[in-house]
Formats: structure tokens, C-alpha cells, sequence
């Protein structure tokens, strides 16, 4: 498993903080590469940076388990427009689940103001440890 993924590199998301289990803190630029026709930032890739702020809160939170996350449903509210050269902040966090599902919620913030908030279901399953004599 590649950490950070391709998708997070691409869109150049970093975490900033992890060290509170079930809660991240991600930083990204809006890149003008991923403007929409009106100049500002497509609302997919505010729904990406949420999805992934939000999925690795649910792999901290799982108190020490190894596991898989994925996203089974998400609700994105754009709250107002995201202009090229901004930085964004999105802070997720887990606000309840069990053994097998999480809930999560995330809030985009330009530093000024709310851009997006975010709700959504993961359901988290056991990643086994790798086989070391695959590792031929």
C-alpha cells in the first residue's frame, strides 16, 4: 500500500496533523489546473481532499487495528467559491462508529471562512499484514 497515494500527490494534499486518533488536519492549494469554466475551484476535488481527510481520520481512529477504509456514501455542502492560489485547511473527524463502520464529518476552511463541510459513512475492514514470502 502506497502512503500518500497518487491521488493525494496529484492534488497536493498534505496532512498536517495526525496525532489525535480519529481526527486530521489536511493542507491543500487550489491549483488552477483544477478550475471549473467560471475560475474557480471544481467541486470534486474539495469532495476528494474531504474524502481523504475523512478516511484517514477513520484509520486512526481505529485504536490500533490494522484496516481498510472505504467510503460507502458522502455528502458534500459547497459553501462558497474557491479561487485558484488559495490554500485550503480541511479538518475531519470521527464522531461515532463501531468494529465496522465509521462516521465522519469534515469542514474546508480557505483560513478566512467555511468553503465546505462534509459528512460521510466508511465501512472499515481487517487489512491483513502482508505475507513476507510474497516479498520474493
Amino acid at each position: 500500500m502506497q502512503v500518500p497515494p497518487n491521488c493525494d500527490l496529484t492534488l497536493g494534499m498534505v496532512c498536517e496533523d495526525k496525532s489525535e486518533p480519529g481526527r486530521t488536519r489536511w493542507r491543500m492549494r487550489a491549483d488552477e489546473r483544477f478550475t471549473n469554466p467560471a475560475g474557480v475551484l471544481q467541486g470534486g476535488f474539495i469532495a476528494a481532499f474531504c474524502d481523504s481527510a475523512m478516511g484517514a481520520a477513520t484509520v486512526t481512529w481505529a485504536r490500533g487495528r490494522k484496516v481498510r477504509s472505504a467510503n460507502v456514501e458522502m455528502k458534500v455542502s459547497f459553501l462558497a467559491p474557491v479561487r485558484p492560489g488559495s490554500d485550503l485547511w480541511c479538518t475531519a473527524e470521527v464522531v461515532a462508529g463501531g468494529s465496522r463502520a465509521a462516521f465522519v464529518e469534515a469542514r474546508v476552511t480557505d483560513g478566512q471562512r467555511l468553503v465546505a463541510t462534509a459528512s460521510s459513512t466508511y465501512l472499515l475492514a481487517a487489512r491483513p499484514d502482508p505475507d513476507p514470502a510474497s516479498a520474493d
